[in-house]
């Protein structure tokens, strides 16, 4: 599997991901948690000329103008993240994932009393060449915890957008692209969870991809 930089084109769906600087922990508690999916949902959105930190806490769609990409699904790890995109504008993706780790990273090293890079080089994606994928690509993206043992329940995991996939918490997440292939809530969390071995050996995967990456 190779996971060269994708070239975006309008209306395609991508699997976005990154990791901290030599595999540094990028979020340290919640707080930090919070901000990072703030940030996502304020910077996906075009004019955003105030930066988020002199914004607040935005009241979600009812602020947002157009679109750089749709956040279909996301998990955010302690040392990385993944996310699965739709691009709306030219170069959207780009502009989007730029102005997200920008802003993050000047939140991260303040308050850390660090200076430098947090993510490693450019974030990597691969596009998303069927409906099939799609759906299992956001299935893996929600397993993450589980495959990490971080958690033995991923209801537990606060930092992803599965509970908003259950209906358990409101969102921002175009779920519509991957809930349109299920009956419910319910046979979405039965279709994740009846493929736990299947993400665990696609985890492993993406550990040697990375390994030889460096």
């Amino acid at each position: 599997m190779s996971y060269r930089q994708a070239v975006f084109a309008n209306g395609q769906f991508y699997h976005v991901f990154n990791r901290g600087v030599e595999k540094r922990r990028t979020f340290i508690d919640k707080r930090d948690y919070s901000r990072f999916v703030d940030s996502l949902n304020y910077y996906r959105a075009r004019d955003q000329h105030i930066r988020f930190s002199f914004r607040g806490r935005m009241d979600a769609e009812n602020e947002l103008g157009p679109l750089f990409a749709e956040v279909v699904s996301y998990c955010l790890m302690p040392n990385h993240f993944h996310l699965l995109l739709k691009q709306v504008t030219d170069n959207g993706i780009t502009t989007f994932l730029s102005k997200l780790s920008n802003s993050y990273t000047k939140y991260f090293n303040t308050r850390y009393k660090r200076v430098g890079p947090l993510f490693q080089g450019s974030f990597k994606a691969v596009r998303i060449e069927s409906d099939e994928q799609l759906v299992h690509v956001c299935r893996y993206i929600h397993l993450n915890p589980l495959i990490d043992y971080l958690v033995k329940n991923i209801r537990d995991y606060a930092y992803s957008s599965y509970l908003e996939y259950l209906g358990v918490k409101e969102g921002f997440c175009h779920k519509n692209y991957i809930m349109d292939g299920f009956s419910s809530p319910q046979a979405y969390e039965k279709f994740v969870l009846d493929q736990e071995d299947y993400g665990r050996s696609i985890k492993l995967l993406e550990r040697a991809t990375h390994e030889e990456m460096g």
